[in-house]
C-alpha cells in the first residue's frame, strides 16, 4: 500500500480488526519511509448487480440513479431522507440475483414509497409506468384512494 503521506510504495500493517460487522477489515498501517501511521479498509469485490433495461441493453447497478428518483419524487414531502437513502443504498445487498429487470426494481421502489407517503408514490409511479393518459393517471389516484378507504 502506497503511503498518502510521502508515497513511498512500502508499509507494514500494525493491526487489523474485523469493521462493518465483518463486511470489512480495517488495518493500521505505517510507512517504512516517513514513519507516520494511516488506515485502510478491504473489501471483497463483488461482482456488480446488473440492471436489464426495457430495450434491452445491460448495466451495472447504480445506486445514486435510484436516489435521485426517490429524491425527485419525493420533493417537498414529508419523507425522511435517511430512509430513501438506506433503501436505494442498501438494494443491491437485498437482491439475490446477479441481475435485475429495470421494472422490478421500479416495483420495488414504489413497494417501498407506497406507506411512506401516497404523493411521492404517485410521482413515482407516473415516470415509472409511463402513464400514457390523464385517464390511467387518475384511475392510478383513484385505486390508492379505494385502497385507503378499505383500510380506514
Amino acid at each position: 500500500m502506497r503511503c498518502p503521506y510521502c508515497s513511498a510504495p512500502d508499509s507494514k500493517v500494525v493491526n487489523s480488526r474485523p469493521s462493518d460487522d465483518g463486511a470489512s477489515i480495517r488495518r493500521r498501517r505505517e510507512c517504512l519511509n516517513c514513519a507516520r501511521r494511516f488506515t485502510t479498509y478491504e473489501r471483497a469485490q463483488l461482482e456488480p448487480l446488473m440492471v436489464v433495461k426495457r430495450s434491452g441493453p445491460r448495466e451495472a447497478f447504480n445506486p445514486d440513479k435510484l436516489l435521485r428518483g426517490l429524491v425527485l419524487a419525493s420533493e417537498k414531502r414529508p419523507v425522511d431522507s435517511d430512509a430513501l437513502r438506506a433503501f436505494a443504498y442498501g438494494f443491491e445487498d437485498e437482491v439475490q440475483a446477479a441481475e435485475i429487470r429495470s421494472e422490478e426494481i421500479g416495483r420495488r421502489a414504489m413497494t417501498f414509497l407506497r406507506p411512506l407517503d401516497d404523493v411521492a408514490y404517485i410521482r413515482f409511479a407516473s415516470v415509472y409506468r409511463d402513464f400514457d393518459s390523464l385517464e390511467r393517471f387518475i384511475e392510478e389516484i383513484r385505486g390508492l384512494k379505494d385502497e385507503g378507504e378499505a383500510e380506514g
